[in-house]
């Protein structure tokens, strides 16, 4: 039996990001700015910042307009080329 294909995403299109990192004073500022490389314009009001209940990690929740699976690739790989992220879903 064979896996249906995962549906499509159509671009340009409104794409949440969160991304998982140690706490340092840093985190934000640092993933922020990758994103404006990657995907200028987007609205930082709309950034969502958690600390675990330790305080050892942030989440960042950000939604971005993506343009196509080549941005989002690029943006993935330099959020974890920073060092301080953990995880990108």
């Amino acid at each position: 039996m064979s896996q249906p294909e995962p549906p499509k995403i159509e671009f340009p299109c409104e794409y949440p990001v969160k991304v998982l990192g140690l706490n340092t004073d840093d985190f934000e500022s640092v993933i922020v700015e990758v994103f404006h490389r990657h995907a200028p314009g987007f609205d930082t009001d709309t950034v969502l910042i958690k600390m675990s209940s330790k305080g050892t990690f942030n989440s960042l929740n950000i939604t971005i307009t993506a343009t196509g699976p080549e941005q989002l690739d690029a943006l993935h790989k330099d959020l974890l080329a920073t060092g301080l992220v953990k995880m990108v879903i």
